[in-house]
């Protein structure tokens, strides 16, 4: 009995908890379609974030959001120019005239970032802000020009220094290279490798050589710009270098030149003073034979006029050996025509290299004329050497000094002697 009481009992608590192990092993079931959900938020739903646009092209786009537009306003901040938008419907329009371009006031391949904003008339809260980039472009290609900041014609002189600056006027492509050619290799200058840098140099004064005719020459620059696909602009600079002059050393020159006159005027004096000597001892010796012969003749001449056979004879004999000393003359003290000669040719020429000496010499260390003076001199120091080529000319061995010298051949009485007298 209590075998068949708890049978019944548990087939009274078999389906409870049957039905509690099923439920817990079911799978909860969705639906295929999604339970549309309410949009809150205020958007923009066509959106184009990056603009491009070509140059005379026209811009017009209808922007939308998820809200019907009654009651939204439309703004743009940091607008380029000719950029609008219709503040009711949002519609965006843009004429990208190219005049803006020519005039500078927008630029290709620049991106500009417009502000975009949507606002609820009526609620502050509904509200959105985001931006945009427009860029333009031009299919026109617009070469880079090399232009240096000096005219294309320079003028310049020796010594001087040169100094520019090569700026690029820029195109479609960026000029990123320059290279320099000349027509005459350059020293000590520096070229410039891109835009905006200087070109400086220095012209040298052995630029125009002693032996050109010409006074002048044209030094010719080309400086060649190059973008990056290698198109090239090339601008020329005209230099006209005229003769210059470099002053320290055309004054040491011509100091040089004036103390080789000055030497050379020395020993001529020194040569002058001892030919000058004896030229006046042989004219002493020859006056000495002049005096003894007519001693002699006028002491014949005396004698004979005595009344004594003895002293006849004598007057007769002494006119004789005046006559006899004459040849004696000759052969002891002959006459020093070619020592006059040599002499009076010396102080010619002493005379006029300290003349010209004079009349070259310099008014200050930048005289203008200091080329054409130390030229003078130096064909004057020539032609003076070479007149006196065969005069052997007498060095001082410091026996005498130049004061002394210099007082010698400016004496009166020395310059009587070579001072010309004009016949009346």
């Amino acid at each position: 009995m209590r075998t068949i009481l708890l049978f019944l009992f548990y087939l009274s608590i078999a389906p409870f908890s049957f039905s509690q192990t099923t439920d817990s092993l079911k799978v909860p079931v969705t639906d295929s379609v999604p339970v549309p959900t309410t949009d809150t938020v205020l958007r923009i739903i066509n959106l184009n974030p990056y603009f491009t646009l070509h140059v005379d092209s026209v811009l017009t786009y209808d922007l939308k959001i998820n809200r019907d537009t009654a009651g939204y306003f439309w703004f743009l901040k940091n607008i380029p120019v000719g950029l609008k938008i219709n503040r009711d419907n949002g519609m965006l329009y843009f004429n990208a005239e190219k005049s803006y371009f020519k005039s500078g006031r927008l630029k290709y391949d620049t991106e500009y970032k417009v502000l975009l904003g949507v606002q609820n008339l009526t609620n502050p809260k509904d509200r959105v802000d985001t931006s945009f980039t427009l860029v333009f472009y031009n299919t026109e290609i617009l070469p880079s020009r090399v232009k240096p900041s000096v005219s294309s014609t320079l003028f310049a002189d020796e010594g001087d220094s040169l100094s520019f600056r090569i700026q690029c006027e820029e195109g479609s492509f960026p000029i990123e290279n320059i290279r320099m050619a000349s027509n005459m290799p350059l020293k000590n200058y520096a070229t410039p490798k891109r835009c905006d840098d200087e070109f400086s140099w220095t012209v040298p004064f052995d630029f125009i050589k002693e032996g050109d005719t010409a006074r002048q020459k044209i030094l010719i620059l080309q400086f060649i710009g190059s973008d990056k696909f290698f198109n090239k602009d090339t601008a020329v600079v005209r230099i006209i270098v005229k003769d210059g002059i470099n002053y320290p050393v055309r004054v040491q020159e011509h100091t040089k030149v004036s103390n080789e006159i000055d030497n050379y005027i020395a020993q001529l004096k020194y040569t002058f003073k001892q030919l000058d000597r004896q030229i006046k001892k042989t004219k002493n010796t020859r006056t000495t034979f002049d005096l003894t012969s007519a001693t002699s003749a006028l002491g014949g001449s005396v004698v004979t006029t005595i009344n004594n056979g003895g002293t006849n004879t004598l007057g007769k004999i002494l006119p004789s050996f005046g006559v006899a000393l004459v040849p004696v003359k000759e052969a002891v003290s002959p006459q020093k025509i070619q020592e006059q000669n040599t002499t009076t040719q010396i102080r010619t020429v002493i005379k006029r290299l300290n003349y010209l000496q004079s009349d070259n010499s310099l008014i200050n260390e930048r005289d203008p004329d200091i080329i054409s003076k130390t030229r003078k001199l130096k064909d004057e120091l020539k032609q003076a050497q070479m007149q006196l080529i065969d005069i052997p000319i007498m060095d001082n061995d410091g026996s005498e000094s130049n004061q002394s010298i210099d007082k010698y051949f400016n004496d009166p009485k020395v310059n009587k002697k070579y001072k010309m007298v004009s016949k009346k």
